[in-house]
Protein backbone atom coordinates (compact mmCIF):
# COMPACT_ATOMS: atom_id res chain seq x y z
CA UNK A 1 0.00 0.00 0.00
CA UNK A 2 1.06 3.59 -0.50
CA UNK A 3 -1.03 6.64 0.41
CA UNK A 4 -4.79 6.42 0.99
CA UNK A 5 -6.32 3.08 0.07
CA UNK A 6 -10.00 2.28 -0.34
CA UNK A 7 -10.86 -1.30 0.52
CA UNK A 8 -13.49 -3.57 1.93
CA UNK A 9 -12.49 -5.42 5.09
CA UNK A 10 -13.78 -7.70 7.81
CA UNK A 11 -12.70 -6.80 11.33
CA UNK A 12 -11.07 -9.95 12.68
CA UNK A 13 -10.13 -8.49 16.03
CA UNK A 14 -10.38 -5.17 17.85
CA UNK A 15 -8.28 -4.21 20.88
CA UNK A 16 -8.27 -1.18 23.10
CA UNK A 17 -5.20 1.02 22.81
CA UNK A 18 -4.39 4.04 24.92
CA UNK A 19 -7.20 6.18 26.26
CA UNK A 20 -9.48 6.30 23.23
CA UNK A 21 -8.00 4.33 20.31
CA UNK A 22 -8.38 0.81 18.97
CA UNK A 23 -5.96 -1.47 17.17
CA UNK A 24 -7.70 -3.48 14.45
CA UNK A 25 -6.78 -6.71 12.71
CA UNK A 26 -8.48 -6.55 9.31
CA UNK A 27 -8.84 -9.00 6.45
CA UNK A 28 -9.18 -7.48 3.00
CA UNK A 29 -9.69 -9.01 -0.45
CA UNK A 30 -6.73 -7.31 -2.16
CA UNK A 31 -4.27 -6.62 0.67
CA UNK A 32 -4.64 -9.72 2.84
CA UNK A 33 -4.35 -9.17 6.55
CA UNK A 34 -3.80 -5.55 7.56
CA UNK A 35 -3.16 -3.89 10.90
CA UNK A 36 -4.72 -0.49 11.52
CA UNK A 37 -5.34 2.03 14.25
CA UNK A 38 -8.64 3.87 14.69
CA UNK A 39 -7.89 7.04 16.62
CA UNK A 40 -10.44 8.38 19.06
CA UNK A 41 -12.91 5.62 18.26
CA UNK A 42 -13.78 5.00 21.91
CA UNK A 43 -14.83 8.58 22.53
CA UNK A 44 -18.58 9.13 22.88
CA UNK A 45 -18.74 11.41 19.84
CA UNK A 46 -16.49 9.37 17.57
CA UNK A 47 -17.54 9.56 13.91
CA UNK A 48 -16.97 5.81 13.63
CA UNK A 49 -19.69 4.91 16.15
CA UNK A 50 -19.62 1.21 17.05
CA UNK A 51 -18.86 -0.13 13.60
CA UNK A 52 -15.15 -0.94 14.14
CA UNK A 53 -15.98 -4.03 16.17
CA UNK A 54 -15.19 -7.67 15.32
CA UNK A 55 -17.15 -9.28 12.47
CA UNK A 56 -18.25 -6.02 10.84
CA UNK A 57 -17.84 -5.93 7.05
CA UNK A 58 -16.81 -2.41 6.13
CA UNK A 59 -15.71 -0.06 3.37
CA UNK A 60 -12.63 1.68 4.67
CA UNK A 61 -10.21 4.38 3.71
CA UNK A 62 -6.81 3.59 5.20
CA UNK A 63 -3.79 5.88 5.25
CA UNK A 64 -0.34 4.34 5.34
CA UNK A 65 1.64 5.39 8.40
CA UNK A 66 5.32 5.24 9.23
CA UNK A 67 5.09 1.93 11.06
CA UNK A 68 3.25 -1.31 10.43
CA UNK A 69 -0.15 0.15 11.30
CA UNK A 70 -2.34 2.05 8.87
CA UNK A 71 -4.75 4.71 10.10
CA UNK A 72 -8.48 4.40 9.54
CA UNK A 73 -9.72 7.71 8.17
CA UNK A 74 -13.21 6.67 7.03
CA UNK A 75 -15.49 3.66 7.59
CA UNK A 76 -18.90 2.71 6.23
CA UNK A 77 -20.80 -0.43 7.12
CA UNK A 78 -21.45 -2.97 4.38
CA UNK A 79 -22.91 -5.55 6.77
CA UNK A 80 -23.06 -5.59 10.56
CA UNK A 81 -24.46 -9.13 10.97
CA UNK A 82 -26.81 -7.97 13.72
CA UNK A 83 -28.61 -11.28 14.30
CA UNK A 84 -25.32 -13.12 14.70
CA UNK A 85 -24.43 -10.78 17.56
CA UNK A 86 -27.52 -11.75 19.52
CA UNK A 87 -26.58 -15.43 19.89
CA UNK A 88 -23.65 -16.65 22.00
CA UNK A 89 -23.06 -19.75 19.87
CA UNK A 90 -23.02 -17.79 16.62
CA UNK A 91 -20.68 -15.19 18.13
CA UNK A 92 -18.32 -17.95 19.23
CA UNK A 93 -18.40 -19.55 15.77
CA UNK A 94 -17.71 -16.19 14.13
CA UNK A 95 -14.77 -15.56 16.46
CA UNK A 96 -13.26 -18.96 15.65
CA UNK A 97 -13.72 -18.39 11.92
CA UNK A 98 -12.02 -14.99 12.09
CA UNK A 99 -9.21 -16.38 14.24
CA UNK A 100 -8.58 -19.18 11.73
CA UNK A 101 -8.43 -16.73 8.81
CA UNK A 102 -6.16 -14.32 10.67
CA UNK A 103 -3.70 -17.02 11.66
CA UNK A 104 -3.69 -19.13 8.50
CA UNK A 105 -3.55 -16.09 6.20
CA UNK A 106 -1.44 -13.68 8.22
CA UNK A 107 0.43 -11.91 5.40
CA UNK A 108 -0.48 -9.12 2.98
CA UNK A 109 -0.76 -11.59 0.09
CA UNK A 110 -4.19 -11.11 -1.51
CA UNK A 111 -6.70 -13.96 -1.33
CA UNK A 112 -10.05 -12.61 -2.54
CA UNK A 113 -11.54 -16.09 -2.31
CA UNK A 114 -10.71 -16.30 1.39
CA UNK A 115 -12.29 -12.90 2.02
CA UNK A 116 -15.43 -14.04 0.18
CA UNK A 117 -15.48 -17.34 2.09
CA UNK A 118 -15.27 -15.52 5.43
CA UNK A 119 -18.05 -13.11 4.45
CA UNK A 120 -20.17 -16.07 3.35
CA UNK A 121 -19.61 -17.85 6.66
CA UNK A 122 -20.60 -14.75 8.65
CA UNK A 123 -23.69 -14.30 6.47
CA UNK A 124 -24.69 -17.93 7.03
CA UNK A 125 -24.33 -17.59 10.80
CA UNK A 126 -26.29 -14.34 10.69
CA UNK A 127 -29.06 -15.89 8.62
CA UNK A 128 -29.45 -19.01 10.77
CA UNK A 129 -27.69 -19.19 14.13
CA UNK A 130 -28.47 -22.93 14.24
CA UNK A 131 -25.61 -23.33 11.74
CA UNK A 132 -23.12 -22.49 14.50
CA UNK A 133 -22.11 -26.14 14.83
CA UNK A 134 -18.89 -28.09 15.02
CA UNK A 135 -19.65 -29.56 11.58
CA UNK A 136 -19.98 -26.09 10.04
CA UNK A 137 -16.76 -24.93 11.69
CA UNK A 138 -14.84 -27.93 10.37
CA UNK A 139 -16.26 -27.54 6.86
CA UNK A 140 -15.14 -23.90 6.93
CA UNK A 141 -11.63 -24.89 8.03
CA UNK A 142 -11.34 -27.53 5.35
CA UNK A 143 -12.20 -24.92 2.72
CA UNK A 144 -9.62 -22.54 4.22
CA UNK A 145 -7.04 -25.31 4.02
CA UNK A 146 -7.94 -25.86 0.37
CA UNK A 147 -7.38 -22.14 -0.32
CA UNK A 148 -4.01 -22.34 1.46
CA UNK A 149 -2.91 -25.41 -0.50
CA UNK A 150 -3.11 -27.57 2.62
CA UNK A 151 -6.25 -29.63 1.98
CA UNK A 152 -5.78 -33.26 3.07
CA UNK A 153 -5.29 -35.89 0.39
CA UNK A 154 -8.40 -38.06 0.39
CA UNK A 155 -8.54 -39.91 -2.94
CA UNK A 156 -5.69 -42.35 -2.37
CA UNK A 157 -3.07 -43.33 0.19
CA UNK A 158 -0.79 -40.32 0.53
CA UNK A 159 2.18 -42.62 1.11
CA UNK A 160 1.90 -45.20 -1.69
CA UNK A 161 -1.03 -44.21 -3.90
CA UNK A 162 -3.21 -47.23 -3.06
CA UNK A 163 -6.92 -46.45 -3.53
CA UNK A 164 -8.34 -49.29 -1.44
CA UNK A 165 -8.25 -50.10 2.29
CA UNK A 166 -7.86 -46.45 3.37
CA UNK A 167 -8.06 -46.97 7.11
CA UNK A 168 -5.87 -44.30 8.69
CA UNK A 169 -4.97 -40.63 8.58
CA UNK A 170 -1.45 -39.25 8.82
CA UNK A 171 -0.88 -35.57 9.45
CA UNK A 172 2.76 -35.97 8.43
CA UNK A 173 1.76 -37.56 5.11
CA UNK A 174 -1.00 -35.00 4.67
CA UNK A 175 -3.97 -37.32 4.24
CA UNK A 176 -5.42 -40.79 4.34
CA UNK A 177 -3.22 -43.87 4.32
CA UNK A 178 -3.87 -47.53 3.55
CA UNK A 179 -3.52 -50.50 5.86
CA UNK A 180 0.01 -51.18 4.57
CA UNK A 181 1.18 -47.63 5.38
CA UNK A 182 -0.76 -46.95 8.59
CA UNK A 183 2.24 -46.90 10.92
CA UNK A 184 2.24 -43.55 12.72
CA UNK A 185 -1.33 -42.75 11.66
CA UNK A 186 -4.59 -42.83 13.59
CA UNK A 187 -7.64 -44.84 12.60
CA UNK A 188 -10.24 -42.97 10.62
CA UNK A 189 -13.66 -44.31 9.72
CA UNK A 190 -15.48 -44.19 6.41
CA UNK A 191 -17.93 -41.62 7.77
CA UNK A 192 -15.14 -39.17 8.65
CA UNK A 193 -13.54 -39.72 5.26
CA UNK A 194 -16.88 -39.06 3.55
CA UNK A 195 -17.48 -35.93 5.64
CA UNK A 196 -14.20 -34.38 4.50
CA UNK A 197 -14.83 -35.26 0.85
CA UNK A 198 -18.35 -33.81 1.01
CA UNK A 199 -17.30 -30.69 2.95
CA UNK A 200 -14.67 -29.89 0.33
CA UNK A 201 -16.97 -30.65 -2.57
CA UNK A 202 -20.17 -28.95 -1.43
CA UNK A 203 -21.10 -25.33 -0.89
CA UNK A 204 -20.52 -24.17 2.69
CA UNK A 205 -24.27 -23.85 3.24
CA UNK A 206 -24.58 -27.56 2.44
CA UNK A 207 -21.94 -28.76 4.89
CA UNK A 208 -22.81 -32.33 5.94
CA UNK A 209 -23.92 -33.28 9.43
CA UNK A 210 -22.20 -36.03 11.37
CA UNK A 211 -22.06 -37.63 14.80
CA UNK A 212 -19.64 -36.27 17.37
CA UNK A 213 -17.31 -39.27 17.18
CA UNK A 214 -16.99 -38.69 13.42
CA UNK A 215 -16.39 -34.98 13.89
CA UNK A 216 -13.74 -35.79 16.47
CA UNK A 217 -11.81 -37.77 13.86
CA UNK A 218 -12.18 -34.95 11.33
CA UNK A 219 -11.02 -32.36 13.84
CA UNK A 220 -7.96 -34.44 14.65
CA UNK A 221 -7.18 -34.82 10.93
CA UNK A 222 -7.47 -31.06 10.41
CA UNK A 223 -5.39 -30.26 13.49
CA UNK A 224 -2.58 -32.70 12.70
CA UNK A 225 -2.36 -31.53 9.08
CA UNK A 226 -2.07 -27.91 10.15
CA UNK A 227 0.48 -28.71 12.85
CA UNK A 228 2.72 -30.67 10.49
CA UNK A 229 2.47 -28.49 7.40
CA UNK A 230 1.70 -24.97 8.67
CA UNK A 231 3.17 -25.27 12.20
CA UNK A 232 -0.10 -23.87 13.41
CA UNK A 233 -2.48 -24.88 16.18
CA UNK A 234 -5.96 -23.37 16.07
CA UNK A 235 -8.69 -23.27 18.68
CA UNK A 236 -11.14 -26.20 18.44
CA UNK A 237 -13.67 -25.68 15.67
CA UNK A 238 -16.50 -25.20 18.20
CA UNK A 239 -16.86 -24.79 21.92
CA UNK A 240 -17.75 -28.02 23.68
CA UNK A 241 -21.25 -28.07 25.11
CA UNK A 242 -21.44 -27.97 28.90
CA UNK A 243 -23.33 -30.72 30.68
CA UNK A 244 -26.86 -29.81 31.70
CA UNK A 245 -26.78 -27.91 34.95
CA UNK A 246 -23.08 -27.14 34.75
CA UNK A 247 -22.15 -23.72 36.13
CA UNK A 248 -21.61 -20.91 33.62
CA UNK A 249 -18.08 -19.50 33.39
CA UNK A 250 -17.56 -16.33 35.40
Amino acid sequence: MSGPVRTEAVVLRSMRYGEADRILHLYTPQHGRVGAIAKGVRRARSRFGGRLEPFFRLRLILHEGRGDLHTVTAADTVEGYRRLREDAGALDAAARACDAVGRLFETSEPHPGVFNLLCHELALLDGDVALATRANGLAFRLKLMLAAGLAPGLGACTSCGEREHLVGFSGAAGGVVCSACEAGSFAIGEAAHTFMVDALGRALAQAPAAEEVVLGQVERAVAETLEHHAHLRLMPAAARARPSGAPQPV
